[in-house]
């Protein structure tokens, strides 16, 4: 029997909506203050998962400049009828207890698009999904970011309907659940099966008392009956499970009659606790009961590793290259940015063809404009570096390889320049905003030449080197990689939700022309 390993999508890709369209399936995830936004997964069998899309590539789709780190685009909802596929997702706006949870939704006639112009729906709350019912009208779901700090109890889930002709939800908002055996129902997702319509909810917080639960009504409208035996899926009472955080969940049918459920989960390191490749997606099978709740195949609540999967045709397997020369006209997949697509005037593979030039712009604090390109971590273990051409004039210019978690959390070697006109390698550290140079001023180098910057992790340990001149090697220093992790900063109360990612990027403090061409960018697991 064909089995599918968990998670299947590994490193930074929380909260899965999934959809099946005739034979083919898809998995949209959170990607918060980076862009492009929404980052959609294809597979036919369930078990290999190639990149589809980035559906919001456009600042008129999604703008995020300003944005707080671990806000944005927040749950998206990935569903299909009519011929169209509808992405509703949140931009939240804020980090305190308003939120400003912005609602969208935007269509396309192929997963690829043409995506269209967002439509507004509203900002009531985050986690917004669309229900499209039998009779053909279309429900809008979401959480209820209720501010009233004084009433209680707070929160739920709404309910209104969308209006695909007027393109506006109309009639009146129904609250039609509020959490019952564990706090704070969010993500919500409505599927009508039989003569019930199901809420599938995201429970517990996303952290380690995460769960997903169901309830279910003869009326769309409610009330909902909490699943006696809640909850369907958690890993919160098995601290030793490899998998811990499942919760918020989506579900699926094939088309042969299996069901499975797409779901949120973070692999801890064992020895720290900490999930360094932030939340993944995960799958496991599911089955209805013959009093029509669902439960776990094989019985229990807990996260499985294999799970069998579905006898379906085999779907080919996504290998990305591991060394990137940047031979092409334009970046693409796997790469994203902070907040902001970056222009030809930032970002060219044409200035200089075989080289990727980054213009330098603001500092890694900034949540305006930055002159970075990132991938995703996705291994425990992991080799990066690339070759750097870069003649900054002082210390206002920078440009190198960075490890970053968000704009307040990053580790950052890179070139500059001293007061005495001496090129310079250095290392900046960022920790929850406290910046740092645990080399002090740096490493005088060779002044002519490329330089080759390195960094390797080994779980929770990060060690820089380079190659500058007749000068090689790795740097004694080691660093605490588990600084970049939810958990760490959640530890401290900064609560984020995104990931690692590694990659290029050039500050320039100075006057705006200080650029830097990178010949290549390797990342390979260990």
């Amino acid at each position: 029997m064909k089995a599918l390993q968990n998670p299947v999508l590994r490193g930074f890709h929380p909260d899965p909506s999934i959809v099946r369209v005739g034979e083919d399936y898809y998995l949209a995830t959170s990607t918060f203050e980076w862009f492009p936004g929404v980052a959609v997964y294809h597979s036919k069998d369930l078990v290999h998962w190639r990149f589809a899309a980035f559906p919001l590539t456009r600042t008129s789709q999604l703008d995020l400049r300003g944005v707080p780190s671990s806000c944005g685009v927040f749950a998206p909802c990935l569903s299909w009828s009519d011929g169209l596929f509808y992405l509703i997702y949140t931009v939240v706006k804020t980090e305190s207890v308003f939120q400003d949870t912005d609602n969208y939704l935007v269509t396309a006639p192929d997963i690829q698009g043409p995506w269209s112009e967002p439509v507004y729906l509203n900002s009531t709350g985050f986690d917004p999904s669309l229900f499209h019912d039998a009779d053909g009208r279309k429900w809008l779901v979401n959480r209820d970011c209720d501010t009233r700090l004084y009433q209680e109890p707070r929160g739920g889930i709404l309910l209104r309907e969308y209006d695909p002709v007027q393109k506006r939800l109309v009639g009146p908002e129904r609250r039609i659940y509020r959490s019952e055996k564990i706090i704070g129902a969010e993500g919500p997702h409505l599927y009508r099966r039989g003569s019930y319509y199901y809420l599938l909810l995201a429970e517990g917080g996303t952290d380690t008392n995460h769960v997903a639960t169901v309830a279910r009504s003869r009326s769309l409208f409610g009330p909902y009956e909490c699943d006696p035996e809640t909850p369907l899926l958690t890993s919160r009472d098995d601290p030793w499970n490899p998998l811990q955080k499942a919760g918020h969940a989506s579900l699926v049918e094939t088309q042969t009659g299996q069901w499975y459920i797409a779901h949120l989960v973070g692999r801890p390191l064992p020895h720290k606790g900490t999930c360094i490749l932030g939340r993944e997606t995960a799958l496991q099978q599911v089955e209805w009961t013959e009093d029509g709740w669902l439960r776990l195949a094989g019985g229990g609540r807990e996260p499985r590793l294999t799970v069998p999967a579905p006898d379906l045709p085999e779907s080919p397997a996504e290998t990305l290259p591991e060394r990137d020369d940047f031979d092409r006209e334009t970046l693409g997949y796997p790469y994203q940015t902070l907040r902001i697509p970056l222009s030809g005037d930032v970002l060219s593979l044409t200035e200089r063809p075989g080289f990727l030039r980054l213009h330098g712009r603001d500092s890694l604090h900034s949540k305006y404009e930055q002159a970075l390109v990132a991938r995703r971590q996705q291994d425990f273990c992991f080799h990066a570096e690339t070759t750097v051409e870069f003649e900054p004039k002082n210390y206002h210019q920078m440009a190198g390889l960075i490890l970053l978690y968000d704009t307040e959390s990053f580790y950052y070697l890179y070139l500059t320049r001293d007061e005495a006109g001496r090129k310079r390698l250095n290392v900046m550290q960022s920790v929850l905003g406290s910046v740092s140079y645990p080399l002090g001023a740096g490493i005088v180098i060779p002044e002519e030449g490329p330089v080759r910057l390195r960094a390797r992790v080994r779980y929770d340990v990060l060690q820089f080197g380079y190659q500058a001149g007749d000068q090689d090697q790795w740097l004694e220093q080691r660093y605490d990689y588990a600084v970049l992790s939810d958990d760490y900063a959640i530890a401290r109360n900064h609560w984020r939700f995104t990931g690692a990612f590694v990659g290029l990027c050039c500050q320039d403090f100075y006057d705006h022309t200080a650029y830097a061409d990178f010949d290549d960018f390797t990342y390979r697991e260990d």
